[in-house]
Formats: C-alpha cells, sequence, structure tokens
C-alpha cells in the first residue's frame, strides 16, 4: 500500500489541487454586463439587436457613402448616434469618449475594442461640448518642426466638431 502511494502521489495531489480549486468557483456567478446609457429617443433608428450586431458596418457605409458619394444623410450618421446617445448625467456632466459612462465607451471598454471614431469626430453633441471634462487636445507633438501649425490644427478640429 505504501508502495502505491508512493507511485501515484503526484497524481493524488494534481486531484487534490482540482478538486479545490473546482470547488471555489461559484458556477452560480453572474456575467457582469456593461452599463449602456439610453438614448433620448423613444427609439432608435433600427432594432436594438440590430445596432448591436451590425453598427459598425452602418457606420462604415455612412462613411462611404458621404466620403465617396457626397451623399449626407442622417439616419446612420456618427453624429446623430452621438446627439441622442451621449448626454449630461444628473450632475450635469457628459461622460467623454474613454469614460464607462460615454455611449461608445460602454461596450468597446467591456470589449477591449479599440475605436479611432474620436480622434477626429466630437465625442459630445454640439451643443455639450464645453460641458463635462475640459478638452484634452490628442494632438500634443512639437509643432515647431511640423508641417501643420497650430492655427491650422485648431481650424480643423473646429471643422470636425
Amino acid at each position: 500500500m505504501v508502495l502505491w502511494f508512493r507511485k501515484n502521489l503526484q497524481n493524488i495531489m494534481l486531484a487534490a489541487i482540482a478538486m479545490l480549486l473546482a470547488t471555489s468557483v461559484n458556477v452560480n456567478a453572474e456575467v457582469v454586463a456593461p452599463v449602456v446609457p439610453k438614448g433620448k429617443g423613444e427609439q432608435c433608428v433600427e432594432p436594438t439587436d440590430v445596432m448591436r450586431k451590425n453598427h459598425m458596418e452602418m457606420l462604415k457605409h455612412q462613411r462611404d457613402e458621404t466620403m465617396h458619394n457626397g451623399i449626407r444623410t442622417k439616419k446612420h450618421a456618427l453624429k446623430e448616434c452621438i446627439a441622442c446617445h451621449v448626454q449630461e448625467d444628473e450632475k450635469g456632466q457628459v461622460a467623454r469618449f474613454g469614460d464607462d459612462g460615454h455611449f461608445c465607451s460602454s461596450c468597446h471598454n467591456y470589449a477591449g475594442v479599440n475605436v479611432d471614431c474620436f480622434q477626429c469626430h466630437a465625442d459630445r453633441p454640439q451643443e455639450l461640448i464645453g460641458k463635462g471634462h475640459k478638452i484634452k487636445p490628442h494632438h500634443t507633438a512639437d509643432f515647431k518642426d511640423k508641417a501643420i501649425n497650430k492655427e491650422a490644427l485648431q481650424a480643423l478640429t473646429e471643422v470636425s466638431k
């Protein structure tokens, strides 16, 4: 019996550790989902399940129609999504992109998805710009040796808002 125990000691230890790990895991634990801020409208331009699955394709299609064909519509425009879904909170603050309270960031932070829309586009509706957090410029390079100057950057920033 002692000989058998010595030969199987490693297997016995592994089985004991596996049992401890299995009992320490809560199989009834709830999955914590992101808290997605509601829009101000009564319903979205598309059903929620369609938007969750296809919003990126819709935004890319809208981008292509606008940039390549000069067709501007509001239905799937990023500016319209932001105008509806990014609102002031109960304290009068406006979440900025990157904050979990921002409509886009609520899911993208949760999923670990990198979004680059707001490097050019405003992350809050036009009427809320200036409220909430202070504007943090994302162009922090030294402009002395750059082809673009501060005035040109400011003009581009104002156009994109």
